[in-house]
């Protein structure tokens, strides 16, 4: 099945800085590594010159080490795969922050319309996009029907008290979708904890922001244009204290009949994603909600997107292709909220 940590969609890119690291008082601390079948990256100024760089390593290592614990489905120990391991009817007691991932992923399914749906992952796989798949025909009716059978989070999954009851015995939930942004999250709390105020913390290109770059700006991060061999900028944002996502169908598709199918699977028809939007960028106040949401509203696409956008007060980037204009350039529309904090 897919991993829901596995898959990276980095579809940003964090703008040149001067990195006057030698100004007198504070040093720069930076740090990269793997992490969930991607890789993550971390800058932070140390303005008090007193954090040594190996045990912020290590604290890292270990904030990632506990995520994975807790929602890799390559671990078969983790609380999630022994979740997916349930028989119908059967629940299990959770760890405070799978708990949360979960009610944060109930709250975006119902409140997309079904568009965010954790447990998705055999569809992602009958259609050939889960880890180290690939296919170049069609799946029939009867095996979209059946993975679909599967899935379908409000029938899957109920929240209880400290835990989690299955309801559909073949269901099974990956947190691609939102559990890179809640790494994101984790490791931006261990930044605060040593006391550090500027930092970018950014896993598989989902990222987050607090305080101000090394120039003393807010951090200038690149929207990538949505294009598959291209990397362009189409606008960049200046973040500070804030989570930022972006999801796109540009870089895992396949073609048949000259017909694109992208990895953008729609759980309430089981299959790809039809509409002329390339690519969602989500701004909101943690990376967790940024990388639901981004997924969500590539799924529904720019029009009923919209709509949920400035009704829930959603800062959303819409890029569209400009089919109906019969070229290959982009279109962008953005919601009230992302124009707003953009201006």
């Amino acid at each position: 099945m897919s991993n829901p940590l596995l898959l990276s969609r980095r579809s940003f890119m964090v703008m040149p800085l001067a990195l006057m690291a030698c100004k007198k008082g504070w040093s720069l601390l930076e740090l990269s590594g793997l992490t969930m079948g991607t890789s993550y990256s971390i800058v932070a100024i140390d303005h008090s010159k007193s954090v040594e760089k190996a045990e912020l390593q290590a604290a890292v290592d270990k904030a990632l080490a506990q995520v994975n614990v807790q929602m890799s489905n390559w671990d078969a120990a983790s609380e999630v795969s022994q979740f997916n391991a349930l028989a119908a009817g059967e629940s299990l007691s959770v760890s405070g922050e799978l708990h949360h991932v979960m009610q944060a992923a109930q709250d975006v399914h119902f409140a997309s319309d079904g568009a965010f749906d954790v447990t998705v992952g055999g569809l992602i796989d009958l259609w050939g996009f889960g880890a180290g798949q690939t296919r170049s025909d069609l799946p029939s009716e009867a095996e979209i029907a059946a993975a679909m059978g599967c899935c379908g989070q409000a029938q899957s999954v109920e929240l209880e008290a400290g835990g989690l009851k299955k309801l559909n015995a073949g269901a099974e939930v990956y947190l691609s979708s939102i559990g890179k942004g809640f790494g994101v999250d984790q490791l931006a709390r261990v930044l605060k904890g040593y006391g550090i105020t500027d930092y970018m913390v950014e896993i598989g290109g989902d990222l987050y922001t607090a305080g101000r770059n090394p120039d003393g700006q807010p951090w200038q991060i690149g929207i990538e244009t949505p294009e598959a061999f291209d990397r362009g900028v189409t606008q960049v944002v200046g973040l500070s204290d804030m989570g930022m996502a972006t999801s796109g169908d540009y870089r895992n598709f396949f073609d048949v009949d000259g017909k694109r199918y992208s990895h953008i699977i729609d759980a309430t028809t089981g299959r790809p994603v039809e509409h002329d939007t390339a690519s969602v960028t989500v701004l909101t106040d943690n990376a967790m909600l940024a990388d639901a949401w981004a997924t969500a509203m590539l799924v529904l696409g720019r029009e009923r997107g919209l709509e949920i956008a400035n009704q829930r007060d959603l800062a959303v980037l819409f890029l569209d292709r400009a089919v109906a204009n019969g070229d290959n350039g982009f279109t962008s529309v953005a919601s009230n909220r992302f124009e707003a904090l953009t201006a």
